[in-house]
């Protein structure tokens, strides 16, 4: 094989980093038996050396000395118990769907051995609420954080849902100019947070539910008073009633833009008591 000691190492290295952790080691004759499956011929000399440069390189190869020494990977960048809570957040997040839960949860597994990748596959158990089915929100992300970043200003179309969970164009298609100042998780959903050029004021508006967002030449209009901790204090608060009540009211039947008209009166007069006690019994309910 032509650049023989180039490519031992690096099949060393694949070798340990996706064979080998604190259970599972690799011998001196595995080592040499892998090197000559792919064509490599080698001698004992050769780990030794091999092993060593890896060392300095700054590998935490850890060497149990015997008459056959082991080798295996000690310390990575991520270890096993915390590959383990970011796999819950991704199994547990109402963010992302399964073919990309499965994903993500694949590429964590190449951050360890092969071994310790199958303890990965635990599906977390979630409080009855569905994964959605909508990747584009990762594109979105994306493109709002970009936009935030550069500061310019950003176009889309918002979409809603009929009482019979049909999809729909908000204002039969209408683009809404938007100069993005933040994003925001509240309750398992991603808010963009900014000057909305159809509201003429700040606002809000789900991800999730923003499509074909496009950078647009528009001005982008700054707020240097902007406090993202102060805003989700101010409104989120009140706007979770409002998103409660407008998607109650759309449930039983009332049209979309009656069902937020009424959810705004409701909003200012509930209690806050009567607000929680509503909730609990629609998510006993759901």
């Amino acid at each position: 094989m032509q650049n023989a000691p180039r490519s031992r190492i690096l099949l060393l290295l694949q070798l340990l980093l996706e064979q080998t952790d604190e259970h599972h080691y690799a011998t001196g004759a595995d080592i040499l038996h892998f090197w000559e499956t792919h064509g490599i011929q080698a001698n004992r000399k050769n780990v030794y050396s091999d092993i060593q440069l890896l060392m300095e390189f700054g590998l935490d190869i850890i060497c149990i000395k015997s008459t056959q020494n082991r080798y295996f990977i000690g310390s990575r960048l991520l270890e096993l118990p915390e590959l383990k809570l970011l796999v819950d957040a991704v199994e547990s997040s109402h963010l992302i769907t399964e073919k990309k839960s499965a994903a993500l949860i694949e590429k964590l597994g190449h951050l360890t051995s092969r071994h310790n990748a199958a303890l990965l596959n635990r599906p977390v158990y979630m409080d009855g609420t569905a994964k959605p089915d909508n990747e584009a929100v990762y594109y979105a992300i994306d493109a709002i954080q970009t936009a935030i970043h550069e500061q310019r200003a950003i176009s889309f179309q918002y979409f809603e849902y009929t009482p019979k969970k049909e999809k729909i164009l908000k204002h039969k298609g209408y683009r809404y100019g938007f100069s993005p100042y933040a994003l925001i998780w509240n309750r398992d959903f991603y808010y963009a947070v900014g000057w909305s050029g159809k509201h003429r004021k700040l606002a809000q508006f789900r991800v999730d539910r923003m499509t074909a967002i496009q950078e647009t030449d528009a001005p982008y209009i700054a707020d240097p008073f902007f406090d993202p901790s102060s805003y989700v204090r101010e409104v989120f608060g009140i706007y979770e009633k409002h998103r409660f009540f407008t998607e109650r009211l759309i449930e039983a039947g009332v049209d979309p833009e009656t069902a937020e008209r009424d959810a705004c009166r409701i909003e200012h007069v509930i209690s806050d008591e009567s607000f929680r006690r509503l909730k609990a019994v629609a998510k006993s309910e759901s």
